[in-house]
């Protein structure tokens, strides 16, 4: 039997998708270990997106096998995915717009509340403790992305990588066990990634597992522990950055010898 030890934390496997007459995805898989950044590349149109949106739950897969710190789970909405311990982003920006920074991250915390939703409309003793602990638990996330004095500001108002970060703080509001970015450095400049990458470390510290999807290969190969490469819907490579890199069907596919645009 596994031990707990060496059980992945997420452990996906034999994930088939086909749209109409295209096979996007074909037997692909990946495991994460528990305080793992986890890199998912490949070439536009290799079926990363995709790939990563059934395990999140926003798209059906055909075929496949889904486990979540040994328990197996169905991806068959975002909602129950968000509740099983995976919380994502999305590769363009998804807040509301017109709430301010708090309630985004406010939002996101509701998640895990306790409290039965009668207390709420009665505004019971209970229901009032619990949403001043969500304000508590908001600002501290606000203050640990580097939004915290920008907490009453508008989401709309916010610059381009205050709106990223403020995403990733609405998804650690979920509290999970896993954290999935969908090309969260694309648009940012090389400050804003390089605090990116600061802010994902400190989310590592914290013990949290990250999947990334990202075009940003140097951001991958200097963040991530593990890395899983695909291609036309199939795994091509999965090793360490290191490993990928030399990777012959890696350089291949990169080249556009493999690849389609």
């Amino acid at each position: 039997m596994t031990s707990a030890a060496t059980t992945p934390l997420l452990d996906v496997q034999g994930v088939g998708k086909r749209f109409g007459g295209v096979q996007a995805l074909s037997d692909v898989g990946l495991r994460i270990q528990a305080g793992q950044v986890h890199g998912l590349i490949g070439p536009n149109g290799a079926g990363k997106t995709t790939f990563f949106n059934t395990i999140t739950g926003l798209v059906p897969s055909d075929t496949g096998r889904f486990a979540l710190a040994g328990r197996a789970y169905q991806p068959t909405a975002v909602h129950q995915v968000a509740q099983a311990g995976i919380a994502r982003t999305f590769q363009n920006i998804r807040l509301f717009a017109d709430m301010n920074a708090l309630d985004n991250v406010r939002v996101g915390r509701h998640v895990r509340t306790q409290v039965p939703w009668w207390q709420a409309v009665l505004r019971t003793k209970a229901f009032l403790h619990e949403e001043l602990q969500i304000e508590r638990d908001a600002r501290a996330l606000l203050d640990f992305v580097g939004l915290g004095d920008k907490a009453l500001q508008t989401a709309r108002t916010l610059s381009y990588g205050d709106q990223r970060r403020l995403e990733i703080a609405r998804a650690l509001a979920t509290e999970p066990k896993l954290l999935a970015l969908d090309e969260p450095a694309a648009g940012m400049n090389a400050t804003e990634k390089g605090a990116l990458r600061e802010l994902i470390e400190r989310i590592r510290q914290q013990g949290r597992s990250v999947l990334l999807i990202e075009h940003d290969v140097k951001l991958v190969m200097g963040l991530c522990d593990h890395v899983t490469v695909l291609d036309q819907g199939r795994v091509i490579a999965s090793g360490t950055p290191a490993e990928v890199q030399r990777d012959p069907a890696v350089i291949a596919a990169y080249l556009g010898t493999g690849a389609h645009a």
